[in-house]
């Protein structure tokens, strides 16, 4: 559970750097990052795709799925 919190709250906080403008604050974005890890799991598991095992897969997993959800939260911020 740690390991998914941590996984999480780094790919929020570089989510957040990629999708600059987003005006979230770094704390949403690692709480965003959060749930986009668990949302990029699940969009590769059911497209049937691995990225890769161990720490930098789940980053790179976690960080597509944040993008996916800040892109979604912002679209609603508007």
């Amino acid at each position: 559970m740690l390991y998914a919190i941590i996984i999480g709250a780094i790919a929020g906080w570089l989510a957040g750097l990629i999708m600059k403008g987003g005006g979230f604050g770094i704390l949403f974005n690692i709480l965003l990052g959060i749930l986009g890890s668990v949302v990029g799991h699940w969009l590769f598991g059911a497209m049937d795709v691995s990225i890769g095992s161990g720490v930098v897969g789940d980053i790179i997993t976690g960080v597509i799925g944040a993008i996916v959800v800040l892109f979604i939260v912002g679209l609603f911020k508007r």
